[in-house]
């Protein structure tokens, strides 16, 4: 795949330096920062590859595997979608998302632990409640949650999307219920139970001492100005969207090869690089979806970035219902179990062919050569680091 014209690397390794004197930064920041200036150079190390044909020559070197890092997700993107081959049902799935108002992005910023533990927690809490509810599903569903918190121009816009399946096992594990075809659950009741939670936790975590508040938020470390800085989110609508159904479980799998395992930015939006400043594309999602350029001083880029970096340990993708770590694979064999055994017959005609195969298992090769195209590249020696340097 050919290298972009430019890489947040690039920007990093010019304007990070004098940037990180000037702000008193986390070490995660650093760190973040750190590794992607020094991403497949030779400060990892790497190694060196030549033909056994033709003695071309190729240089590697090693990836920060940081996960804010723009170069290095794929593996982890390829493995983790292999993973989800195994886990896909015959069924419709929908993509639901929730979203805080901007009152509660500021507290989240400055928590980013708790409240984005909070959104997961109550976003999951929420979809669990109302698909058990028999006046809506009546059955326990799966799914999985990835958290993103940003909007296409950078600024700190938390939300979670969840990928559901359209039905679940009943309360008595007999049966499979389907959701009505191209119908999940109402967005209005599921906005509504997602405010009471959210704002039920949070107002807990506030009550045991677990938030912080900083420069124009401090007043809300009082009792009485945190209650008021809430009252108006209590009655306001919140953002819950759920989009039309997929495709199938080919079209949920090429959905999440776009949205798993991404960073704030991907360096096929910069545009250009110079002068102090940092041109990317961004899309307005407010005017039809259009692309527009925006430019911002290198020093504001960065701090926006910065906005994304995810606490240490943090988990950014989590699973509920019947595909919860705890009994994941006993309950998908028997949702597969009395899917096959559907009594109905109803199942939809679009879906019944989707139960994917499990990837075949694969066997390293050496790469071939891309000169002579007749050889193959052998390793020959390893390149150690030329400085000492920590990742994580």
């Amino acid at each position: 795949m050919q290298r972009p014209a430019l890489e947040l690397a690039d920007l990093f390794r010019q304007h990070g330096p004098a940037y990180r004197q000037a702000h008193s930064l986390p070490v995660h920041q650093h760190r973040l920062m750190r590794a992607i200036e020094t991403c497949r150079t030779a400060a990892l190390g790497g190694h060196v590859d030549k033909c056994d044909r033709c003695q071309y020559t190729r240089i590697s070197y090693n990836s920060c595997r940081n996960r804010h890092c723009p170069k290095c997700q794929g593996k982890q993107r390829s493995e983790w979608l292999d993973q989800r081959k195994n886990e896909l049902l015959p069924v419709e799935y929908f993509h639901v998302v929730f979203t805080i108002p901007a009152q509660l992005a500021a507290i989240a910023y400055q928590n980013k632990a708790v409240v984005y533990d909070i959104l997961f927690r109550a976003a999951a809490e929420t979809l669990l409640a109302i698909a058990r509810d028999p006046k809506h599903l009546g059955a326990e569903i799966g799914f999985f949650a990835i958290l993103h918190t940003w909007g296409q121009n950078l600024h700190h816009h938390p939300h979670v999307h969840c990928v559901v399946s359209g039905g679940g096992l009943s309360p008595d594990y007999a049966r499979f219920i389907h959701c009505r075809t191209g119908f999940f659950l109402p967005v209005r009741v599921l906005s509504r139970l997602f405010r009471r939670l959210f704002l039920e936790a949070l107002q807990k975590s506030f009550d045991q001492q677990k938030l912080q508040f900083f420069n124009e938020l401090a007043p809300l470390g009082d009792a009485p100005s945190f209650a008021a800085y809430l009252q108006p989110l209590r009655d306001c609508e919140w953002v819950v969207y759920a989009k039309p159904p997929f495709g199938g479980p080919e079209a949920v799998l090429a959905y999440l090869a776009r949205y798993t395992h991404r960073v704030a930015i991907g360096n096929q939006r910069l545009q250009a690089i110079q002068d102090g400043q940092v041109t990317f594309q961004w899309k307005d999602y407010q005017h039809r979806n259009r692309v527009q350029n925006m430019t911002l001083a290198a020093g504001e880029f960065i701090r926006r970035f910065l906005l994304h970096a995810l606490p240490p340990g943090f988990q950014r993708i989590r699973h509920y219902g019947f595909l919860a770590n705890a009994h994941r694979r006993d309950k998908l064999a028997l949702c597969r179990k009395l899917l096959t055994a559907d009594p109905t017959g109803l199942l939809p005609s679009i879906l019944v062919a989707a139960n994917l195969p499990a990837p075949e298992p694969t066997i390293d090769s050496p790469p071939g050569c891309p000169v002579c195209r007749l050889g193959v590249l052998r390793r020959v020696e390893i390149l150690p680091p030329r400085t000492g340097f920590d990742s994580s």
